[in-house]
């Protein structure tokens, strides 16, 4: 039996090679169906990676607290009830680390969005910075506030309200293309700061603020030249494994102190990395689904062609299946050697979608340094499927050859 099928594989194979023009147009539906899927799997899986990346970043057991809801917002505008929430306080987070035994560290830090910040030197000039007033503790909660030179705010800069400023990895040589800025003074919205350290730029973004134009001056400083600033933002960081609790604790500790009633909706958001994942995986599953729409429509397309391709060669081969017949080749046989010629074309349309699509996501990851492959699974599923769409598809006209009457066939012209 092994022998026989070796035979029709290798018939099928001098079929294939016979009619390459015909064979590689049949293929062509099979190419792209499958290619949709492994280059899918491939981004799914780069994006993944990033987003894993990108929690190492922020600390994977950490949350945001702000008044506002996470997410977008029709035309940018947040609902009036939204808008109404009174603004989150220090004290709020003095409370959270009182009373919150699942919290290890709380952060908080200031912003003022009422106009466009700026920080300048003689030699250059950042706009539209990330400008924050942060307490010292601001890089023990966030994995991504290292420094690279320099030092961080101290409890001392705070207390006293210095005018020192750290600046971001990329703003950096901006404003000091001679390098060496830790010691040298910038000019921020008109005020002079003394600049004590350079933070490293992450290495991925999460949330999209653009890190690499941050600057950083100390919480009470802030408070000082800003006293209309409101606009508090908390971070807390939970002990290793009690995220959620630490969520539950934050959470009924607000309740209490903005007065939320026992059945009302909270007045405030907490959003937390492993809710981002889950909001990505959401996305993926809808990019997933698009990608089975699309390639099934591919491989639709893929497989009646290969079904009309094969039912014209039994009609071109009409007289050979009546001389094999008459030699004693069994129905079974003849079933076989189209299956098999079937599938081979579809199979070849599987290796032929995997090699373009490995080079296409090698030439990205190599030029864009971005983390994506086509996992294995994607590329045995692909060849299955391919595989299987021949055997589905060749199925009719193999049971057409292998019914033809031998004495009809041998007189066909």
């Amino acid at each position: 039996m092994a022998q026989q099928h070796g035979e029709n594989l290798k018939q099928a194979m001098d079929t294939l090679r016979a009619h390459k023009l015909r064979s590689a147009l049949t293929v062509f539906g099979v190419v792209l169906g499958v290619s949709v899927i492994m280059l899918v799997a491939a981004i799914i899986t780069g994006f993944d990676a990033q987003v894993q990346d990108n929690i190492k970043q922020f600390g994977a057991d950490t949350g945001f607290i702000s008044r506002f809801e996470q997410g977008p917002h029709a035309g940018g505008r947040r609902p009036k009830d939204e808008r109404e929430r009174k603004p989150l306080t220090l004290e709020d987070a003095q409370a959270i680390q009182q009373l919150c035994p699942a919290v290890k560290n709380v952060t908080v830090f200031l912003t003022w969005w009422e106009q466009d910040h700026k920080v300048r030197t003689k030699s250059g000039e950042v706009t539209s910075i990330d400008y924050r007033g942060v307490q010292p503790n601001f890089g023990q909660v966030y994995a991504n506030a290292s420094v690279l030179d320099g030092r961080f705010i101290s409890e001392g800069d705070d207390l006293h309200h210095e005018k020192v400023v750290l600046l971001g990895e990329n703003a950096s040589p901006v404003l000091f293309p001679e390098g060496a800025p830790v010691g040298k003074d910038v000019m921020i919205d008109g005020t002079p700061f003394r600049v004590v350290g350079v933070v490293e730029k992450p290495k991925g973004m999460f949330g999209g603020d653009d890190q690499d134009k941050r600057v950083l001056i100390p919480y009470s400083t802030f408070h000082k030249i800003y006293p209309g600033a409101y606009e508090n933002q908390i971070r807390f960081q939970a002990y290793a494994n009690q995220l959620d609790t630490a969520v539950d604790q934050v959470t009924e500790v607000l309740r209490r102190r903005r007065n939320v009633p026992y059945n009302g909706r909270n007045n405030f958001s907490i959003n937390t990395s492993q809710q981002e994942i889950e909001q990505f995986h959401s996305i993926l599953g809808m990019v997933a689904l698009a990608t089975i729409v699309l390639s099934g429509i591919g491989l639709l397309i893929g497989g009646v062609g290969v079904m009309n391709i094969m039912l014209v060669s039994v009609t071109e081969r009409t007289r050979e299946i009546g001389i094999r017949k008459a030699i004693g080749a069994k129905s079974g046989d003849i079933t076989w050697q189209f299956l098999l010629e079937a599938m081979t074309l579809t199979g070849a349309g599987g290796v032929i979608a995997l090699v373009l699509v490995n080079g296409l996501v090698i030439l990205v990851r190599v030029g864009l340094k971005w983390p994506g492959s086509v996992p294995i699974w994607a590329a045995a599923t692909g060849i299955i499927v391919s595989v299987g769409i021949g055997l589905i598809f060749g199925v009719w006209p193999a049971m057409k050859a292998a019914k033809l009457d031998p004495v009809e066939a041998l007189r066909y012209e």
